[in-house]
């Protein structure tokens, strides 16, 4: 009996340390917030010192701090620390030091892919193609292009050492280059095509890109200019307020930009148009899809809403929710959702989701053309029919329910059934596939076989390619590789012309089988003015889905 009350004060003396009388305490989740700190600072100490394994205190309060942002169940509200906080710092200002240039893996080795204009790259004579075989003299086989990043960047003023091997020369070459401020242009130079339309694409929305895109647009009106392309596909977004400037640029005086919607003091706001545009008479295509995000999406909706431009191409993402970031100090930050955007004619950017990764399904799924494995286009073209409607300055319908749904829809080019029977049959040797092309184009670079853009890829190139993929252990049918010859044909011919006449020549090239781009195209040459323009979206059919 002694033995059996020795084991009740025992339990009851275990039960008390380990919490059982916070059932005492009234510390439940009702409780005031004096009693939750409590509560908090109790339970961080029971962990510090009786959790099975030893944690610090410092990293207790991480997890508590990650813990409560990941329920708030928002992928955007996060902690920035370190390479994060970096990263975002480098896409919104658009500077960074290091070398200025453009890479990716190829054939396990980081390959140039375009030395940035007036960066120590280009002044030292760094060409597309080249292979960066060492850095600091160790070997970059088997490198990622973020630890080639890595490497390349660093404090302006300190020096780099590169060994590169170049098609057309057997010695590697050895560079010495000194790190500067690189500024990443939000704005490429632009392309005049046929007829004066202006090609024009804003890659992300930086703290530059109004200024950038205001410098463009001139230089392409001096070279004839008639009418713009926009281009905002794949555009993720940045910071609202040069979302704001960039649509300033093409409203008048006093109309609304977006609205923000919030809880705190300041974070429901109204933005709008400050000054008289300086281009009234420009007709303007704005192109966007699924990967046009946040700010970018504001541009395309303030547009869309006062008839300034016709939106065409796919549903874009829907990120309508605003983050303010707020420095910690010691090289951390939070970045957290503070609002909601709205576009002039009220609809919420937001799209209407349980979750992101039902958010993402909607989205591909509208993206996608036949073959899709979520939304086919007929039943993505009536979800978008039933969306809500709202309407523009001139009465136009556009539709809410989240994200921008153009004007005009026209999904980009999609794969043949043969084509995604050849993409199956190369399994996990995709990557391979894709070093055989690169390594094929920087052949023909050296060898000089190919001395025009106009270019045809022959039958004897494609052989080629497909000798070289047995040769590598890839077995396809030939059948298959015969079926899917004009991918093959726009993938060889595009990295051709990448490698041998640089990246403007290889725009140019995919810009004859980009369909969004050329039924824009089409539309800016058919109307003189932004009212014949906005005349032809509207008589256009309310979805085009391309065969």
């Amino acid at each position: 009996m002694r033995q059996r009350w020795g084991v009740i004060v025992t339990v009851s003396v275990i039960s008390f340390l380990s919490g059982g009388w916070l059932l005492q305490r009234g510390a439940a989740a009702g409780g005031n917030v004096y009693q939750q700190a409590r509560l908090f600072d109790d339970v961080l100490g029971h962990v510090s010192a009786y959790y099975v394994d030893s944690l610090g205190e410092t990293d207790l309060y991480q997890k508590a701090t990650d813990g409560m942002l990941k329920q708030l169940k928002d992928p955007y509200s996060v902690l920035l620390t370190g390479e994060d906080y970096q990263a975002l710092t480098i896409q919104t200002s658009g500077n960074y030091a290091g070398l200025g240039i453009q890479i990716d893996t190829r054939g396990g080795w980081i390959t140039v892919i375009a030395p940035l204009p007036e960066t120590p790259a280009e002044r030292a004579g760094v060409q597309t193609g080249d292979k960066i075989i060492q850095v600091e003299g160790r070997s970059t086989q088997g490198w990622t292009s973020e630890q080639a990043l890595k490497a390349l960047r660093g404090e302006a003023g300190t020096r780099v050492s590169l060994l590169i091997q170049r098609g057309g020369i057997d010695e590697p070459v050895k560079f010495t280059l000194t790190r500067a401020q690189i500024h990443i242009r939000s704005v490429p130079p632009g392309t005049l095509f046929e007829g004066g339309i202006g090609y024009i694409s804003l890659n992300t929305v930086s703290e530059t890109s109004a200024a950038e895109l205001r410098r463009e647009i001139i230089a392409q009106r001096a070279k004839g200019m008639k009418a713009l392309l926009l281009d905002l596909r794949q555009n993720p977004g940045g910071l609202l307020d040069q979302g704001v400037e960039v649509s300033d640029l093409f409203l008048d005086a006093k109309q609304e930009i977006v609205s923000t919607r919030g809880r705190a003091r300041g974070s429901t706001k109204q933005f709008v148009d400050e000054a008289r545009q300086t281009w009234p008479d420009l007709p303007i295509v704005v192109l966007v899809n699924e990967g046009s995000a946040s700010a970018a999406e504001i541009i395309a909706g303030a547009l869309q809403d006062h008839d300034r431009a016709v939106v065409v191409g796919t549903p874009t993402f829907g990120k309508g929710l605003v983050q303010t970031l707020f420095p910690l100090g010691e090289g951390v930050a939070l970045k957290l959702t503070t609002a909601r955007w709205f576009t002039p004619s009220g609809r919420t950017i937001q799209r209407e989701a349980e979750s992101e990764e039902e958010q993402l399904l909607q989205v591909v799924g509208e993206a996608r053309d036949t073959g899709s494995t979520t939304l086919d286009p007929a039943a993505s073209d009536s979800a978008l029919k039933s969306r809500p409607i709202f309407r523009t300055d001139g009465g136009r319908i556009v539709r809410g329910g989240g994200g921008i749904v153009p004007d005009i829809v026209v999904r980009g080019d999609t794969l043949t059934t043969a084509e995604q029977a050849f993409r199956r049959a190369l399994g996990s040797g995709v990557s391979v596939y894709r070093d055989v092309l690169n390594n094929y184009a920087l052949q023909v670079k050296e060898k000089r076989t190919v001395t025009s853009e106009a270019f045809q890829v022959t039958p004897g190139m494609r052989q080629e390619v497909y000798d070289e993929l047995n040769a590598k252990g890839i077995t396809v049918d030939p059948a298959a590789f015969k079926a899917a010859s004009r991918l093959v044909d726009l993938q060889l011919g595009s990295e051709i012309a990448r490698y041998v006449f640089g990246t403007s020549a290889e725009f140019r090239r995919n810009a004859r089988n980009d369909q969004q781009l050329q039924e824009a195209i089409g539309l800016l040459r058919k109307a003189a003015t932004p009212k014949e323009l906005l005349n032809l979206a509207s008589s256009h059919p309310p979805t085009s889905v391309e065969p």
